[in-house]
């Protein structure tokens, strides 16, 4: 099957996840992690893309980006994972690739999807068990949205924004939505949004998004008769 044309809009938030070749490690020191950070900082700024989430795991990395153009998020990432690859192989003295193909990205809406998004992302190193608890875990932006240190790197979104008057009520705020439990069937659909490319939000979103680009944001209804009732209600509403 081909694969569909990534969607890439401007303003629109990003879900984006980068991954090691064949899930191998790609991070080896705090250095590292240090300057792919650094290096995302100076290319965001560079292409106009504000940062909002991120955690850097050992073998793959999650951000959550809002572009101010439509090429933004791509530009960066491009040229974020070939310097990247360029300093891990001058350092450790290696060649060859170091990702996975092309990094996987989703659209995501904003009003009902981006907190969910963000907390999903800093809940990683948790779901890995590699900590208990979010704040555990350095290379993660939970530092920042949650605890108020400072990181030069991250633009609050207006959602963000949206939690508190002042930036102690907005970490609070924040904070506590890591009180309740995000449903198996919510993390699946996450997952599988961004891995395949999917639009992740509303029905009124989607088709948003559809209408914006020109193709589909959403799986498409599958099996049973294509004549019925029910088949067709799904066409509508896709």
């Amino acid at each position: 099957m081909a694969r569909l044309p990534r969607l890439n809009l401007a303003k629109i938030p990003q879900h984006v996840i980068q991954r090691g070749n064949n899930r191998s490690v790609c991070f080896f020191s705090d250095e590292d992690y240090a300057v792919f950070l650094d290096k995302l900082k100076e290319y965001g700024a560079k292409y106009k893309v504000a940062v909002h989430s991120y955690v850097l795991m050992t073998n793959h990395v999650h951000l959550l980006l809002t572009p101010s153009t439509d090429d933004g998020v791509s530009r960066l990432i491009q040229t974020l994972s070939s310097y990247y690859v360029r300093y891990i192989n001058q350092t450790y003295d290696r060649t060859g690739t170091l990702w996975e193909g092309r990094y996987k990205s989703c659209l995501v809406d904003s009003d009902d999807y981006f907190l969910l998004v963000s907390r999903y992302i800093e809940l990683n190193p948790v779901r890995a068990r590699m900590v208990k608890h979010p704040s555990e875990y350095p290379w993660s932006s939970f530092h920042a949205n949650a605890m108020g240190v400072p990181i030069k790197l991250l633009t609050p979104h207006y959602c963000y924004k949206s939690l508190g008057k002042t930036k102690q009520l907005r970490q609070e705020n924040y904070l506590s939505l890591f009180d309740s439990h995000i449903p198996d069937y919510t993390l699946d659909e996450i997952n599988e949004s961004v891995m395949k490319g999917w639009s992740l939000g509303s029905l009124k979103f989607i088709k948003k998004i559809e209408k914006k680009t020109g193709q589909w944001s959403k799986p498409k209804p599958r099996g049973g008769d294509r004549k019925s009732k029910k088949y067709k209600e799904g066409l509508g509403n896709a």
